[in-house]
């Protein structure tokens, strides 16, 4: 009989492509949406559908009981938010039901359960000179990284969950969709950046290694670990559009964007998006994420215990990454 792998956050970009990495080893998926979800994109996936109500926990665990999963994957989450409590109940208090239930629920008959975190729940270094580590001090810069330090927090309070944490860096790949506005913006000819030239150590993963490192988590011995996750290797300010602008051919007017007035803008799209009940792409918090100085981080630990080899270079990734967008006409 196949093992049975649970993934909530399923209909979202990176749930896809665990749900692809999971079939490849056959293994017996379950997919958990949200109510009205669009799942048109999973129907050629020989998986099943399930909704779970993360509010309530007594009813979580007999959801659990019922699939009898012997692996969960928690990747449902808000990336944007009104709110650090709306933040915290989604990312966090979600999470920490969704993980009790199965405690209780479950018992020795699950073996791991993977939280999807975020380098975010660390946050940027000031300083070029380090890494980020397993062990560096979490001092993350918005709600959002705030909200999943809080969720991993939660989750290792329960002593008998078998929990592993994945910290990826920031994800690119298909049908990913913030990302895809700088590629867009390249496409289109325009580069921009914000505020003036400075030394910025970035890092990215490409989505497909993300699946494969996290599937492999799943089989390992351990537990209560924490795994940052990236390519490997360090970017300046500058690599991911050239990178892009040589996979397109494409030429740019390369501006950089007063800091000022990009905080304007994103205080005009705050107030713009709170008149309207949503949240924006950009506001006045992600500008510290977006220029901090130094984003690299150490995939040693991941390396040396889940024999981590990254598949993908960032020009092999954008390469998949841009091809899809134009098959499926987002470029």
């Amino acid at each position: 009989m196949k093992e049975k792998v649970l993934i909530t956050g399923a209909s979202g970009f990176i749930g896809f492509h665990l749900i692809e990495e999971l079939l490849l080893r056959k293994l017996d998926v379950y997919a958990a949406v949200r109510p009205g979800s669009n799942i048109k994109h999973l129907k050629e996936f020989n998986i099943r559908f399930c909704e779970l109500d993360y509010t309530n926990e007594q009813l979580l665990a007999k959801q659990l009981a019922a699939g009898g999963f012997n692996y969960i994957i928690h990747a449902a989450g808000a990336t944007r938010a009104r709110s650090q409590q709306m933040y915290d109940t989604i990312n966090a208090s979600y999470a920490f039901n969704l993980a009790s239930a199965a405690v209780e629920a479950l018992g020795r008959e699950l073996k791991k359960f993977v939280l999807v975190s975020s380098l975010a729940a660390v946050g940027p270094l000031d300083s070029r000179l380090r890494l980020i580590t397993e062990d560096t001090t979490a001092a993350p810069v918005t709600a959002y990284g705030r909200s999943k330090l809080l969720a991993e927090q939660k989750l290792k309070t329960l002593l008998s969950l078998p929990l592993i944490i994945m910290r990826p860096t920031a994800v690119y790949g298909p049908r990913e969709r913030d990302i895809f506005i700088m590629l867009r913006s390249i496409h289109r000819g325009i580069e921009p950046y914000i505020g003036r030239v400075v030394d910025q150590h970035l890092s990215f993963i490409y989505v497909k290694d993300l699946a494969a490192v996290t599937i492999n988590s799943l089989f390992s011995n351990l537990s209560n670990e924490t795994f940052n996750i990236s390519d490997g290797e360090s970017y300046d300010q500058y690599e991911l559009a050239n990178v892009a602008k040589q996979i397109l051919n494409k030429k740019t007017l390369r501006l950089h964007l007063p800091y000022r007035m990009v905080k304007g803008m994103a205080f005009a799209m705050e107030k713009w998006s709170g008149w309207r009940g949503k949240t924006p792409v950009l506001n006045r918090e992600k500008l510290h994420e977006l220029t901090a100085i130094n984003w690299e981080c150490s995939i040693e630990k991941a390396k040396t215990q889940l024999s981590f080899s990254p598949r993908y270079s960032l020009k092999q990734g954008l390469w998949e990454t841009l091809q899809w967008y134009r098959l499926n006409k987002w470029l």
